[in-house]
Formats: structure tokens, sequence, C-alpha cells
């Protein structure tokens, strides 16, 4: 697979519990050149998450703190704890030539385009909302008002939809992370990003 010097930054976002953690860690090693921008968060880890993989596990003070530094490229308060994205994962993919996915909520990609981030803006919506519900409660990890609060704001976020690039429907695992997979190397290979330099064909 082609990767040109040209860094992307692909943003998939999701109402919590649509999939869209468990579909980057299947196309982040499959994809090469593609790095999975790990998040921090103040919230507790959940079973077999490990932190510097799933996620940075801080402190409410330690995140305040990064806030205070200008230190994330997007941060929010979500369901009461705080994720956000740190500069530091996109200088780390620059230095290594590779392009990034953001696994982030509406409200994080919002901020990057506020901050008018280019990037590639994938939404992942569940095949219904008995579903997306169904799924809540398999994890076993959220109290019923948890998944209750979780389902209304999901209720919101999936009429977002319409402000992002692509847009795919979860009803089948594997094809969904075969989807996502299948824009990032179409994105790769779009004309404008082509380096006539990579070829030996006198393209001027």
């Amino acid at each position: 697979m082609t990767k040109t010097n040209q860094n992307l930054t692909f943003i998939l976002s999701a109402p919590s519990g649509a999939g869209k953690t468990t579909i980057s860690n299947k196309i982040t090693g499959l994809v090469p050149h593609l790095k999975h921008s790990v998040s921090h968060t103040t919230r507790p880890p959940r079973p077999n998450e490990v932190d510097g993989e799933d996620y940075f596990f801080i402190s409410g003070k330690e995140f305040e703190k990064k806030i205070e530094k200008d230190d994330f490229l997007e941060w929010a308060n979500i369901f009461g704890n705080y994720y956000g994205t740190s500069m530091e994962n996109v200088q780390l993919a620059q230095n290594e030539n590779c392009d990034l996915l953001f696994v982030i909520d509406v409200q994080g990609a919002e901020t990057l385009r506020k901050r008018q981030h280019s990037g590639i803006y994938i939404f992942l919506l569940p095949p219904s909302l008995q579903e997306l519900e169904n799924r809540l409660r398999k994890r076993g990890v959220n109290s019923e008002e948890e998944i209750e609060k979780r389902l209304k704001i999901a209720r919101d976020e999936i009429f977002h939809y319409k402000t992002y690039d692509y847009v795919l429907v979860n009803n089948d695992l594997a094809k969904a992370a075969d989807q996502v997979r299948s824009i990032i190397i179409a994105e790769r290979c779009r004309r404008a990003r082509f380096d006539p330099s990579l070829v030996d064909l006198d393209l001027g």
C-alpha cells in the first residue's frame, strides 16, 4: 500500500457503544503507517484496558493542568469524565511519517472543526437504538442510570452524521472495519495527494 509524504488525520466518531474503539483496534494493526491516537482520560480503566494502549489514565488535576498548558488538540467532558487528544500524539505521528486515527466523540470532532483541523471525518451509526442499547448492556460496565444517559445523548448525536465526510452503519463488525480501512486506502490515493517524485516516469 502506497503511503504519500502527506500525513493524514482520520476522525472516527460514533455514539457510545456503536463500536468505534473496537474497529480502530482491528484496523490499526492491518493498515501500514497508521497510528491510533491514544487519548487521555480521567475515567477509571475498564477490565482488560491497558494504560498507554487503550487510554492514558490520569487524574482530574493532571488533566486540568494539561488544559491550562494548552496540551490538547481537543478535549471534552463526557459523562462526567475528561477525554482529550494531546498535541504530542500528532507530533509523534508526523515524526514517524504515519497517518493518525482519532477515535473521538461528536463533541471532540466539533472542536477539531472549530480549530480548522484538516481531516477526513467518518461517522459510525448503530443499526438501531435498540441494538445500541443491547450492546451497552452486554458490556456490563455501566449502571442503569449511565446507560439511560448514554442512550439519551446518542439520540442527539446520531443527527450529526450530516456533518461527516463518510457515514457507515455497523451491522457487522468485520464489514464496518473493512469499510473504514477502504476509506483510508482511497483517501491516500487521491490525485491531490499524489507526489510525482515517488515514481520514475518524468511526470514533470
